[in-house]
């Protein structure tokens, strides 16, 4: 039995300048993962949550991600030519929240730095240490792609998701 489309729990619509909040919604029916990627300023590191994220090419290594152009965050990553993105464990929410209260919230934390000198968080799922190739108009947001120079990943451990503005966790049996 498929779906009827005159079923009460769709809505459809034409996105516009009037109904963000719509739009907004329909794309958080998308579960995704949930990254936190960092770069080295001369206040230090420097941190944002991002769940835009995707592996682009194995060859060469490249990913993208999608910071908001009116974060006060946004003109770090612009201007930044190395970066690590980390995708964050179940266990890592305390992480996420620190760094979606505060672009400097990771500076109390004694971090180990990469060779290009970005800080990098230890216990994540995986990392990407990433050398920007290009940013890209996404109209709202800028679209950032990074060769991956060094890749790192651990086995086991749930991933931290968002799904519909929440934070969440799936298990892989």
């Amino acid at each position: 039995m498929g779906l009827q489309m005159s079923d009460k729990s769709f809505q459809a619509f034409v996105p516009d300048e009037s109904n963000t909040r719509l739009l907004r919604d329909a794309f958080g029916r998308f579960a995704t993962g949930v990254t936190i990627v960092t770069a080295a300023t001369d206040e230090g590191v420097v941190a944002i949550t991002a769940s835009s994220f995707s592996s682009v090419s194995l060859t060469p290594p490249m990913v993208l991600w999608s910071p908001d152009r009116t974060s006060r965050r946004f003109p770090h990553f612009e201007r930044a030519e190395h970066y690590a993105i980390h995708v964050l464990a179940a266990d890592q929410d305390d992480l996420c929240f620190r760094v979606a209260k505060d672009a400097g919230g990771l500076r109390a934390l004694d971090l180990a730095c990469n060779a290009e000198g970005v800080p990098v968080l230890e216990g994540c799922l995986a990392r990407f240490e990433c050398t920007r190739r290009a940013v890209y108009d996404g109209g709202d947001h800028a679209i950032v792609l990074g060769v991956v120079n060094r890749a790192e990943m651990r086995d086991g451990g749930e991933p931290l998701t968002f799904f519909k503005g929440q934070l969440g966790r799936i298990s892989a049996h």
